[in-house]
């Protein structure tokens, strides 16, 4: 990966439930973040034309829709993302789903991030849904895969980031949501860490919802996490 500004490493997540709030949030925050994730809940709220807004006024989006049908309609609904100017989408990451992204977004700049296991899943909740592996053993399969399906990068818990780097080498992006800055509350998430300790262990990208949406001050916190990730 290229040499990242701290503040192109921040994904602020606009999980709010209208577009006027996701707004009115970015210009709280100002320019102390560059990129910001749009995820369902804003989405079918009227998202889409939220991040053609916001790219259009140079800021970076993650999508995060978690895409993951028959491989016909994930290349067709990646093809239609493409043309929003959204930097990453994300899909699940089943070896079908994510080689129809990576055909979809043919030789647009859409770069294709594969979840391996949702950060509120911990090996207790993979075994009540089927799953023969763990978390580890399962995020361990799924980014192999992701490789050899020529995605660009993995969505996974900071727990697995060290690991992973050390699998894949330097060249996929990490991205890791369940990032809590000391102090903040866990939420839903069950596999968090701070962002140093994220940052240390080999992420590219660190996805920040609550503890800068809920803060008093969201510039100020935004700004905060910025400076702990230049410091690690």
């Amino acid at each position: 990966m290229p040499h990242l500004d701290p503040r192109d490493r921040l994904i602020v997540a606009l999980d709010l439930p209208t577009v006027a709030e996701a707004e009115a949030m970015v210009e709280r925050i100002g320019d102390a973040a560059t990129f910001y994730k749009v995820g369902m809940e804003l989405t079918y709220g009227g998202g889409l034309d939220l991040v053609r807004r916001l790219t259009a006024a140079g800021k970076k989006v993650f999508l995060d829709l978690k895409l993951h049908d028959i491989p016909t309609t994930v290349e067709k609904a990646t093809a239609q993302v493409a043309g929003l100017g959204a930097t990453f989408l994300t899909v699940h990451a089943f070896p079908q789903t994510m080689k129809a992204a990576v055909k979809g977004k043919g030789t647009s700049d859409l770069r294709i991030l594969a979840v391996t296991v949702m950060t509120s899943y911990d090996d207790a909740d993979l075994a009540e849904a089927g799953y023969a592996f763990n978390v580890r053993d399962l995020v361990a399969r799924r980014a192999l895969q992701a490789r050899d399906a020529r995605v660009d990068g993995l969505v996974l818990s900071p727990e697995e980031v060290g690991e992973m780097r050390r699998l894949l080498g330097p060249d996929m992006a990490l991205v890791t949501p369940g990032i809590r800055p000391a102090g903040a509350g866990h939420g839903d998430q069950k596999r968090v860490t701070t962002p140093a300790d994220a940052v240390r262990a080999g992420a590219d990208h660190l996805v920040v919802g609550r503890p800068i949406t809920q803060a008093a001050d969201p510039r100020a916190a935004a700004e905060a996490v910025v400076r702990e990730i230049a410091s690690a």
